[in-house]
């Protein structure tokens, strides 16, 4: 082999430990993410239930704006969005790809939970 070559070989062996590196932390982070996927669902699906149920009591019991309820510490979730329906008297919090439930405001009820029964 000639001397070249092996310079050659030695300067394209770094960029192949990179791109190995990259592809194992990739696959690090899909392992982690199959395995604990249940357990994040769960906590979203809890997350965004709180998030609605306080939020639409925020909202349309006390009459604050949306901006306002968001910045509340009890609605504020990590990662949870709030989105209202205003003609449906509705807000829907929602975790993407994992979870999203929605309360309803009626002033006989309140606020119910979409798609639970007591």
């Amino acid at each position: 082999m000639a001397t070249g070559q092996v310079s050659e070989m030695r300067q394209r062996q770094p960029a192949r430990w990179g791109r190995n590196l990259l592809l194992l932390a990739v696959l690090l982070v899909v392992a982690l993410t199959a395995w604990s996927w249940t357990r994040l669902r769960v906590t979203a699906r809890t997350n965004t239930a709180l998030a609605a149920q306080t939020g639409c009591l925020c909202r349309f019991a006390a009459g604050r704006s949306l901006a306002s309820c968001e910045a509340d510490p009890a609605v504020k979730r990590d990662w949870v969005g709030l989105h209202q329906d205003a003609a449906a008297r509705s807000l829907t919090a929602s975790v993407p790809l994992l979870a999203s439930q929605t309360a309803r405001w009626s002033p006989e009820t309140g606020c119910v939970m979409d798609g639970w029964k007591d």
